[in-house]
């Protein structure tokens, strides 16, 4: 067979069979498509984020996708505790070829008992009704004061994930406060939080860091702390967010970092 015949050949055993529909780099994230999250232990009161890739997803000649999510939650018993029923998607895969990014979330309820649970994930091709299904552990610990639901978003109201944030823009970091006391005279909380900056070699971006404090007009049945505010990224980098919560009033504090990369505009 001459070098050509054989090469040929080669590259058509490699096609082989369409790939089959799997779920694939399925990740802990904090928010959607953020980076990854440390750990699978979380409070009550935060949102946990499953991100993850759809691959083998079918389209038609025009890139349009259909495919159907559905989530389930289980205590470490079995027991099912929640269930989604499957929702219909409908998308564009405009870059072509047959992998779809996709994510599902759970809301952590404030009076979540500690434990073990478990999330199952299925999606299904509804073109070709096909199904690939996932499932992930995590730990619900007991109350305490922390901080949950951290995210960044490219709005105010965090409806647009800030995925790959790029030099010029501003984007805005969300979390809230759980597990807080209040004054036994005023009834209010009194949390400060501080927000420091570092770059790739831990030097502080500026001589003092952001910081905020929450002590008045909080409702008596609030039981968390909703927090946000904008960060100008006026420069490409490797970076880390520092975040420091103290409680005035039980005198507890806790502290959480992550990484972040600022893409280059050019």
């Amino acid at each position: 067979m001459s070098i050509l015949l054989a090469l040929i050949a080669s590259l058509i055993a490699g096609l082989g069979e369409p790939e089959d529909l799997s779920l694939t780099d399925i990740r802990f994230t904090l928010g959607v498509f953020g980076p990854p999250r440390a750990g699978t232990k979380v409070l009550p009161g935060d949102r946990l984020v499953v991100s993850f890739d759809i691959a083998g997803i079918s389209a038609d000649e025009n890139g349009k996708v259909l495919y159907s999510l559905a989530t389930e939650l289980s205590d470490a018993k079995g027991k099912v505790l929640f269930r989604q029923a499957p929702r219909n998607q409908e998308t564009i895969a405009a870059l072509g070829g047959r992998r779809l990014p996709a994510f599902a979330q759970v809301d952590v309820g404030l009076d979540q008992p500690p434990g073990s649970y478990k999330l199952k994930i299925t999606v299904t091709d509804r073109a070709v009704n096909k199904t690939a299904s996932a499932t992930r552990s995590f730990a619900v610990l007991p109350r305490s004061f922390g901080l949950v639901r951290l995210s960044a978003s490219r709005d105010p109201d965090g409806q647009l994930p800030a995925f790959l944030p790029a030099a010029g823009q501003t984007v805005w970091l969300h979390l809230t406060v759980v597990g807080f006391e209040r004054d036994k005279d005023g009834g209010q909380p009194n949390v400060v939080l501080e927000v420091h900056l570092r770059d790739e070699q831990g030097k502080a971006t500026t001589a003092r860091p952001l910081s905020g404090t929450v002590n008045k007009d909080v409702p008596d049945r609030d039981e968390a702390l909703p927090m946000q505010f904008p960060v100008l990224l006026n420069r490409a980098g490797k970076f880390t967010l520092q975040l420091k919560a103290t409680d005035k009033v039980s005198g507890k504090t806790v502290e959480h970092s992550a990484p972040f990369t600022v893409q280059s505009h050019r």
